[in-house]
């Protein structure tokens, strides 16, 4: 038998640990080659990950500059609450592959008058049509129990929940009748103390005593304001999909219903400050009053003041012409600007002489003199009125659940409103929460407008707010990589200012394409 040469053995041997070689060097280069095109992509990635976060920030400022216009402006340029020419799709980073033009939405969930979703809008949500947790105790001032009854409003609220939300955030440790104290929590596992004070998150619910998951975010996982359809689907597939009635509108939590922001400007629409009617200076109450609004009025209110309401049933005459004494002391405080209407005041002296109210209760004088007058004069002495309900705009059930409330009052506002603010800007008592009175909606046993109720309702309503969320999204028109921001904006100072800010990005884009839009036009600050 001829056994191979050893050369020949060593030759093969060579070979193969040449071959064995070459195969680790090309596994090697290929393996180095795939590692960099991962770090490329991930560079890329990671670049535009950067570039739609600082979409999301052109979108926000975009948004804080469009509210320091003046409301005229605005309304000229489309307002705040539906305007796709200014929110939906703007460019923002061109690029020559369309596909990688940036740009930015800013959304809202769309309510119908009724209050129930009704699909996306492309401008801001009022803060004011959220109920204000923290301004639930100030409700039980202007009623008995009225932080109670607005949190029984909310779908799925019950009365051992609402004190014992109202427990927390009072200072005592008195439980209310269905609350619980510091007693509650601290034997809790662990245990840990209420604040007794206001609340610093809407999530800091979840500590309270019978706040659950499911009760404060509903079936909207992804946090965009409404519920999906694969959200429902899975709420369904695991149980957790509302199905009782008497529930309400559960799916999407108490958290769309509740705030810690929401207030208005205590400024009329010049943009002045509004004249505080109980300041005790009455030389400058007077010449603020006649700077801002007729002199018969400014001599009836300055009367009032002096001397207080009159209830005799003398006619009385007008208050023209009549010069009062400011050097005296004020004897009567206003607790409401609406307290003015229908009152009379007797100035002393032996004739004692009766100025009659300017302000008529006939609902027609009412509808030319209420949003003057509302406008221009406050019983609040600050320049933010926190808490109350844009009865325009709110949820049915939030609308539902305000103090003095009835269903037939309810069923009317609901009916009648507009809720879209640009829709309703040639009409001044659309401004405020008094249309329900201009306009008929509110009359008493005899069939006259009742303006007690509407001193009754007046504290928790308003006919819109200064503070507004959005969800801003950057993307990129090719899709692929984005960034979503919620952003709570307060519009109540001179320079509107971010006081919330959340990133949602890790919950995902929440909104399909068509959506956000695709912006074709190649031109900066123009949608599609």
């Amino acid at each position: 038998m001829n056994k191979r040469p050893p050369t020949t053995r060593r030759h093969a041997a060579i070979l193969i640990i040449v071959l064995v070689v070459v195969a680790i060097l090309a596994l090697s280069g290929y393996t180095f080659s795939e590692l960099m095109l991962t770090h490329y992509e991930s560079t890329i990635y990671s670049g535009r990950q950067v570039q739609s976060r600082a979409l999301v920030s052109s979108g926000i400022d975009s948004a804080r500059w469009f509210l320091t216009q003046p409301k005229d402006l605005q309304t000229d340029a489309g307002g705040v609450y539906d305007n796709p020419a200014m929110f939906q799709a703007q460019l923002v980073a061109p690029n020559l592959d369309p596909r990688d033009m940036g740009t930015f939405s800013i959304l809202a969930p769309s309510l119908d008058s009724y209050g129930a979703l009704a699909g996306t809008r492309y401008g801001f949500e009022d803060e004011s049509t959220r109920l204000n947790l923290n301004f639930l105790l100030l409700a039980d001032k202007f009623q008995e129990n009225g932080g109670r009854t607005l949190l029984l409003a909310l779908p799925g609220m019950t009365e051992e929940t609402a004190d014992s939300i109202l427990d927390w955030l009072d200072e005592d440790d008195d439980p209310r009748e269905f609350g619980v104290e510091y007693d509650y929590y601290e034997a809790l596992e662990p245990a840990y103390t209420p604040t007794n004070g206001p609340f610093r998150s809407v999530e800091e619910l979840m500590l309270v005593r019978g706040v659950t998951p499911d009760l404060m975010f509903g079936q909207d996982t992804n946090r965009n304001g409404m519920v999906d359809p694969h959200e429902m689907e899975a709420g369904m597939a695991m149980g957790t999909a509302t199905a009782d009635p008497s529930m309400g509108d559960m799916t999407r939590g108490w958290v769309p219903y509740l705030t810690l922001y929401g207030a208005e400007k205590n400024y009329n629409s010049a943009g002045f400050p509004r004249v505080f009617l109980n300041q005790k200076d009455l030389d400058l109450l007077y010449e603020e009053l006649l700077t801002a609004i007729d002199e018969e009025w400014a001599n009836f209110i300055v009367a009032y003041r002096l001397y207080g309401a009159f209830d005799g049933d003398e006619e009385g005459e007008s208050a023209v012409g009549y010069a009062p004494d400011t050097s005296q002391e004020p004897k009567a405080d206003i607790g409401q600007v609406l307290e003015l209407i229908d009152k009379k005041v007797q100035l002393p002296g032996d004739d004692g002489t009766v100025l009659v109210s300017p302000f008529t209760g006939d609902m027609l004088a009412m509808s030319f003199y209420l949003p003057e007058l509302l406008d221009n004069c406050t019983v609040i002495s600050t320049p933010i009125i926190p808490g109350r309900l844009n009865i325009n705009q709110a949820p049915a059930a939030l609308l539902a659940g305000i103090p003095g409330m009835d269903e037939e009052l309810y069923t009317a506002i609901l009916e009648e409103r507009v809720v879209n603010p640009e829709e309703s800007a040639d009409n001044p008592n659309r401004k405020f929460e008094t249309w329900i009175l201009t306009e008929g909606f509110l009359f008493n046993e005899d069939g006259e407008p009742d303006i007690a109720r509407m001193q009754q309702l007046s504290p928790f309503m308003c006919g819109g707010g200064d503070v507004y969320r959005a969800q801003v999204i950057g993307y990129f028109q090719g899709g692929g990589v984005s960034s979503r921001t919620e952003v709570v904006i307060d519009n109540t100072a001179l320079t509107p200012s971010i006081v919330f800010w959340r990133d949602l990005t890790h919950l995902g884009r929440a909104y399909p394409l068509e959506v956000l839009g695709i912006n074709l036009t190649g031109q900066i600050g123009q949608a599609y």
